[in-house]
């Protein structure tokens, strides 16, 4: 199972938190982590194995949306800070429509993506 996490700058400590009380289930060796490039530096600094993408406004979130669209990626978790304005709003919107395009489930915020992971 591949799991994309991203996490927009104000979300970054809170991605970091969840992922080390997760840790049970995000070790595993059947889960594959990807990130974008902030995110997964911060994720690999926690002691979480991930493959880093570009930085979200460099790209990474196009990234991981293409492989939603080639049925690459199984689950995103992407913690966005919804108060904040974001130079690559286009590309988040458009990971979000691939992942409902593909049915690719898609946590936002903490609480979905723990209801996403007990589902495992």
């Amino acid at each position: 199972m591949t799991i994309a996490i991203i996490a927009h700058d104000g979300k970054k400590a809170e991605m970091v938190q969840f992922l080390n009380e997760h840790e049970t289930i995000l070790h595993s060796k059947s889960v594959k982590l990807i990130a974008t490039g902030t995110t997964g530096e911060k994720a690999t600094r926690a002691g979480f194995e991930v493959m880093p993408y570009l930085s979200g406004p460099l790209g990474g979130d196009a990234q991981i949306a293409s492989d939603v669209a080639e049925k690459k990626v199984d689950m995103v978790i992407f913690f966005r800070d919804p108060l904040a304005k974001h130079p690559h709003e286009p590309d988040i919107s458009m990971l979000m429509r691939l992942c409902d395009v593909h049915n690719v489930p898609l946590a936002t915020n903490p609480a979905t993506a723990e209801l996403l992971l007990k589902g495992l």
